[in-house]
């Protein structure tokens, strides 16, 4: 029970900080053609994971409760890729295939690339 009110509470977290962020970053892009937010929202998360994952394996500093809460509550909830595929699909159905195509490849080449990123600072940072 107490491992489900650790997930659920840093889900909530992950969620309202999602929401925000990517509402913010849309609005002060003024709209742009493509689901921009979600992407911000997703490298960041995919950045603070790699870098959080890589003290964890570094410095062993994270009891597994914590885990619990931030990696897959807080930063589960925050890099959702499930608001990735719906605005994806929700692209291609409304015919706009370049803006599918590149926030696929935007969404998972940086993603991957933010992830090791925050990895490799994780281990600079551990010397």
């Amino acid at each position: 029970m107490k491992a489900i009110f650790l997930v659920g509470t840093g889900g909530f977290v992950g969620s309202v900080l999602r929401y925000f962020i990517s509402g913010w970053v849309f609005r002060f892009l003024d709209k742009p053609w493509f689901p921009v937010g979600t992407l911000a929202v997703n490298l960041l998360g995919c950045f603070m994971i790699g870098f959080l994952d890589g003290i964890a394996e570094q410095r062993r500093i994270f009891n597994p409760e914590f885990r619990l809460f931030v990696f897959i509550g807080v930063l589960g909830g925050f890099t959702t890729f499930s608001a990735f595929a719906y605005e994806t699909t929700s692209l291609a159905r409304e015919a706009r295939f370049e803006a599918a195509l590149v926030n696929i490849a935007l969404q998972v080449v940086m993603g991957l690339s933010a992830v090791w990123l925050g990895a490799l600072m994780a281990r600079f940072s551990a010397s």
